[in-house]
């Protein structure tokens, strides 16, 4: 089955996109990044050194995957430009995913500054990835700025929350024409699940696998519960049926009765 996600002039087999943070040890992360499955991985620009490239070192570790670089930890429009700037000529990438923080403690992104950066990095010819709140609005300001997808949050970062408005998610999903990332929240396998039978396009997670007490293994259920949601999604879901009292209205059995041989 060709389903492969297409985000720009890129395309990858897996849904599933993760971070490289919070990790004990390099040995971890690389385990962790294995058992996920991914193709593609974010990282924070502002705190990798992504210079080196010796043993060891970041840059060596992630040599097979396709580099998502981030702004995490920017404030302002100027910062987050500025970092774009920096990573594209580290990686040569034109790929990013714009954070532009708005709130230091709920870490909920800044609508104005995301679509004003957003403006400026696609006119100089990157492919953004914008994070950004669930509303349909936002993420529409966004599609026809010209961004490759859109990355709205099912929860706060690191909150481990699950989606918390499935219904916004829904609704941004049937009216983009680009991808649809949920990033930010996801907690468990069942939410990345939940995300990709609502139709979205991808997962992006880091802390939900990083502090799980058992990483490896919470990176291979995540990669399974990416890949079962989308099926689900692809499949559609049978009716749901209320049934207000069996007796009087008949509940629909699995089996058929009719045509019984005996």
């Amino acid at each position: 089955m060709d389903d492969a996600l297409k985000i720009g002039r890129y395309s990858f087999t897996s849904r599933l996109i993760v971070g490289t943070g919070k990790y004990k040890d390099v040995a971890e992360t690389r385990a962790a990044l294995e058992a996920a499955g991914a193709e593609m991985v974010t990282v924070a620009v502002r705190r990798v050194d992504l210079s080196a490239r010796g043993d060891g070192s970041m840059m060596e570790l992630l040599g097979k995957y396709t580099i998502l670089p981030n702004t995490a930890g920017c404030y302002t429009v100027e910062d987050a430009v500025r970092t774009c700037k920096l990573a594209r000529d580290l990686l040569e990438t034109d790929l990013v995913k714009l954070e532009v923080i708005g709130d230091e403690k709920t870490l909920y992104p800044d609508n104005e500054a995301t679509l004003e950066a957003a403006r400026i990095l696609v006119k100089d010819g990157f492919t953004v990835l914008p994070y950004c709140v669930d509303d349909p609005i936002a993420c529409r300001k966004l599609e026809e700025i010209g961004c490759a997808a859109v990355m709205p949050l099912a929860a706060p970062i690191g909150s481990g929350l699950g989606i918390r408005n499935p219904y916004s998610l829904a609704f941004i999903r049937d009216q983009a024409k680009i991808p649809v990332i949920v990033d930010a929240g996801v907690g468990t396998a069942s939410d990345a699940a939940e995300a990709m039978e609502l139709g979205c396009d991808g997962v992006l997670m880091n802390t939900a696998i990083a502090l799980a007490k058992k990483p490896i293994l919470m990176a291979q259920a995540m990669r399974d519960g990416v890949r079962a949601g989308r099926l689900a999604f692809l499949a559609g879901r049978m009716p749901r049926k209320v049934f207000f009292s069996v007796i009087t209205e008949g509940a629909s059995a699995s089996s058929p009765t009719a045509g019984l041989l005996v």
